[in-house]
């Protein structure tokens, strides 16, 4: 079935020497490992080191939840939940020696290090078959902006490396400025788009299309309106051919997984290159048709369950709310409402389910969004309603221009849809900081009274320094004395 797809093992050798051997701040090279006369000699190096990248960022792709969902009104931990840093992400409650913040930090430097690795090596192997080059510059170059995206909206500015360095040059460092790794990811994503092929036969691999939705959506972060629509505007008209899938819950099937919605997502095969994300959501019981027994690291928020209306399709397909122990046939159905978005069939911790990335529904509500920042509002409806009215299977539901008075009518409905439509895709914490509506939630929990369509609210301490998450305490030794800051409001 996926014939076509990236096939990674554990990672190629080189790459996997690599992010084992050395854990210092930027991961610089073990000199005991690998020397520029043994690797890097051919194209087909090139490619596993390529790959290896890739590789890097599907190992934290399955985890990313528990740090842009949890902290959010989407999720909440489990009593049963074991991950160290989870309950205190729930409450935010950070700390500069959090497990998840610094695992997130390293893990996207780790993809920074094998993509500056490709680019340092580039022009060593004498065999690239046409435009093969350029493609793996764009390869690297779009991963690259991608992990420091990820980095720069979540903790600011951070060190701005290109290069290989050494563990000493490493520990010298500093945080570059936001302005400064915008500009790097600009750059980066730029030159993506001018290499990268405008399709690709193998699944998993970045295109231009993504290049192009990601170069988009920095933008919109940058609030520069409009390079921004001129990039997400690409990607409605030809050579593209992205579209909504016609049925939301096909876009979480495994027998839909290569669809005109997605952009870029990662693959996964069971039982060989696997993640847990699809165990994580599921009652410690099992689920019937799913899984035995799963996890239960964390449920969702009745703040998320009460804003689907009735006829909603997306509820379903998100959350399911009525649950029996596959064990126990014969029981009643309880209320236990869990995740249901990546709930397929699948061996316990071993699922097979593509992650997507950028999908296109995404970029539609992006591009409403500029749309009216642009100043355009009736457009920036119709964009607005394509995903309503996906969602609803008819307009019964769309939004009126008579209805939005004014821009806070208008971003409170956009940001409402981004909720609904993107739950659970690791969007939702960003979403909250970038509008400013982190300063101001309470997120409603467990035990849920369906009689009532009340539960437990739990009041979380937010305040305006949870913008950015700390900078994880042990960099900040790795790093030479006063080199690397920490962000305000973080002892």
């Amino acid at each position: 079935m996926k014939r076509n797809s990236i096939y990674i093992k554990c990672l190629l050798l080189t790459t996997l020497s690599l992010s084992s051997c050395h854990k210092d701040l930027l991961e610089p090279i073990p000199e005991s490992v690998l020397t520029t006369v043994n690797f890097y000699g051919s194209a087909k190096d090139i490619d596993q080191a390529v790959i290896g990248a890739y590789s890097g960022f599907q190992a934290r792709k399955p985890t990313d939840y528990l740090l842009l969902e949890i902290p959010s009104d989407n999720l909440y931990a489990s009593a049963n939940t074991s991950v160290s840093g989870a309950n205190a992400l729930d409450i935010l409650a950070l700390t500069t020696d959090n497990d998840l913040v610094a695992n997130f930090w390293s893990a996207n430097y780790s993809v920074i290090f094998r993509a500056n690795a490709v680019l340092v090596n580039i022009d060593k192997p004498l065999d690239y078959k046409a435009t093969q080059k350029d493609q793996f510059i764009g390869e690297a170059k779009f991963l690259r902006a991608l992990m420091y995206f990820d980095l720069v909206r979540l903790y600011g500015g951070v060190p701005k490396v290109t290069t290989l360095l050494s563990a000493e040059a490493a520990r010298q460092v500093p945080r570059a400025s936001e302005e400064e790794i915008y500009g790097l990811i600009v750059d980066d994503l730029l030159d993506a788009i001018n290499k990268l092929p405008q399709t690709f036969n193998v699944r998993g691999r970045a295109s231009k299309g993504a290049a192009i939705a990601l170069l988009g959506k920095v933008y919109v972060y940058q609030k520069n309106w409009i390079e921004a629509e001129k990039q997400l505007a690409k990607l409605f008209t030809a050579p593209y051919t992205y579209g909504l899938v016609t049925n939301f819950a096909d876009l979480w099937k495994l027998t839909n997984e290569n669809n005109s919605e997605s952009i870029f997502a990662l693959t996964y095969i069971e039982g060989s290159n696997a993640h847990t994300l699809s165990t994580a959501f599921i009652p410690n019981g099992g689920a019937p048709g799913i899984v035995d027994r799963g996890a239960e690291v964390a449920l969702p928020s009745w703040s998320l369950h009460k804003k689907y209306i009735t006829g909603d399709t997306r509820k379903a397909a998100t959350i399911t709310e009525m649950w029996r122990a596959p064990a126990k046939p014969n029981d009643p159905l309880t209320w236990y409402p869990f995740v249901a978005k990546y709930a397929v069939p699948h061996v316990y911790g071993s699922s097979g389910l593509d992650l997507p990335v950028l999908r296109f529904a995404d970029v539609v509500l992006l591009y409403a969004e500029v749309l009216y920042e642009r100043n355009k509002p009736a457009e920036a409806l119709i964009e607005l309603n394509k995903v309503r009215q996906r969602a609803f299977g008819n307009a019964s539901q769309n939004y009126l221009l008579s209805g939005i008075t004014n821009s806070t009518d208008f971003i409170d409905k956009l940001f409402l849809e981004r909720q609904l439509e993107l739950a659970y895709e690791n969007e939702r914490w960003f979403d909250l900081v970038r509008s400013g509506k982190y300063l101001n939630f309470t997120s409603e929990e467990r035990p849920y009274n369906p009689a009532t369509s009340t539960a437990l609210s739990v009041a979380v301490a937010t305040r305006i320094d949870l913008k950015y998450f700390p900078i994880p305490l042990k960099e900040i030794e790795k790093a030479a004395p006063g080199v690397l800051t920490q962000n305000k409001g973080y002892n």
